[in-house]
């Protein structure tokens, strides 16, 4: 059953450099300009603020985000916002290859 309400959003943060210490990173962003910023890219039912927030408590956290989430890139996603589940869902991984492709340094579960 497809969902209709439109309260999902994507949301993207700015990681800070030092993520690009760990292997795991480092190794899923082979293309980086090291000009441009470390972001992590998820969606969520919840406000991006509010999701954020969860993240930095340890609330079902992403563990780049935790340990290395800045603040949230709210220029880089506001235009999409809010979306359907399955919307959130595409737009998530979209955003993800779209960042990577233009040389970032992406995280996306």
């Amino acid at each position: 059953m497809a969902t209709t309400n439109r309260h999902h959003s994507v949301y993207i943060i700015e990681l800070d450099p030092a993520v690009l210490e760990k292997k795991k990173f480092r190794d899923a962003n082979p293309n980086h300009d090291p000009k441009k910023p470390c972001l992590y890219v998820g969606m969520t039912g919840k406000t991006p603020d509010e999701r954020f927030e969860q993240h930095k408590a340890g609330i079902k956290a992403n563990r780049y985000v935790k340990e290395h989430g800045k603040w949230l890139r709210r220029k880089m996603y506001k235009e999409y916002n809010p979306m359907t589940y399955e919307e959130a869902c595409r737009k998530e991984v979209e955003l993800a290859g779209e960042l990577r492709r233009k040389g970032y340094a992406v995280w996306q579960n």
